[in-house]
């Protein structure tokens, strides 16, 4: 079987920091069969002068739009038979267009495959280790039935892509791969994970930074994860474990103010309990910690996961609730 020319389309929005390196590792790796279209989404910090240096389609719109249109403008400019989206703070490996390959001459053309992060990441500062650990174990626990594909390694058919009717343009900031994920299942494609195609992560995460993206990212799922009636469902990082052990952590809140309030020791007695059974739903994220990085790597991670990280994840939910009925009362009286 002939090898199908690849389009390798990469948003980029003020990735100054981060999109050289993106595009030096596809220098080194790519084959003979790719092309790499770069969509500068009105970036102002100078990143267009560093895609300059480097053999790309450049395309450039006139304004920020937004990564969904970016990413269908890279689409519309490209001519490859086969897509590889891939985002502007990734890097991709030596294995990772060999395993791009490998997945379109083995699936069929109703079949999308999508990657994940290596579970170490490029910055190994502790908080950036902890999302890509995290990231992929659970993008990769269900490789046969995934809820979602992340656009940070995404492989589809030009002809899908486009009979899908590509990315929303006027969804949310992000999440646009689960809406498209999801509009993909509905029109009869096969979603699946092939967890050996990794691209390397650049965070820069921070205590801060970390706590603001689970925040945001927790915020924006909220709101459509109601709209789309799923909001308990077991998909990817919005995880069956991440959610009972947001839920004991909110119930030991809970117990903790109410042994302040009323001094009853006995109030607390369920805390051990409660505890151990989120321990148990989440063990094999902290395996998965421990494989990543050491059982020390585990016992942090496991530790900011189940004592902290909860307090940000509530503070998106809330903000989410309230965005999303909100909305639906404006609706409402504006009708």
């Amino acid at each position: 079987m002939s090898k199908q020319s690849l389009s390798i389309i990469i948003p980029n929005y003020n990735g100054v920091r981060t999109i050289g390196a993106c595009l030096e590792a596809f220098m080194a790796f790519r084959d003979d069969g790719c092309e790499i279209v770069v969509v500068d989404d009105g970036s102002y910090d100078g990143s267009v002068d560093v895609i300059r240096r480097h053999q790309v389609n450049l395309v450039r719109l006139s304004g920020h739009a937004g990564a969904s249109a970016a990413r269908n403008a890279g689409v519309s400019a490209s001519t490859g038979e086969a897509l590889f989206f891939i985002d502007n703070d990734c890097i991709v490996t030596d294995g990772t267009i060999p395993r791009v390959r490998k997945n379109l001459s083995e699936q069929p053309a109703d079949v999308v495959v999508g990657g994940t992060y290596t579970p170490v990441p490029h910055d190994t500062g502790f908080f950036s280790s902890f999302q890509s650990a995290f990231i992929n174990y659970s993008e990769t626990k269900n490789v046969h039935d995934p809820d979602y594909l992340a656009t940070h390694a995404l492989v589809i058919r030009a002809e899908a892509f486009k009979k899908a009717g590509g990315f929303n343009e006027d969804f949310l900031p992000i999440l646009e791969d689960v809406e498209f994920s999801h509009r993909l299942t509905r029109n009869g494609f096969k979603l699946i994970m092939d967890p050996d195609l990794q691209v390397r992560h650049i965070f820069h995460h921070t205590f801060v930074r970390s706590l603001r993206n689970a925040v945001k990212k927790t915020r924006y799922w909220t709101e459509y994860s109601l709209a789309n009636r799923d909001l308990f469902a077991d998909s990817g990082t919005a995880s069956a474990e991440i959610k009972v052990n947001g839920a004991a952590w909110m119930v030991t809140v809970a117990l903790a103010l109410l042994y302040l309030i009323f001094g009853q020791p006995s109030l607390l007695a369920p805390v051990p309990i409660v505890s151990a059974a989120s321990m148990f739903v989440n063990r094999h994220l902290y395996r998965a910690f421990s494989k990543a990085q050491g059982a020390w790597f585990a016992v942090k991670a496991g530790a900011y996961y189940s004592l902290i990280y909860p307090a940000a994840i509530w503070t998106g939910f809330f903000r989410g609730m309230y965005q999303y009925y909100y909305k639906q009362l404006k609706n409402h009286y504006a009708g």
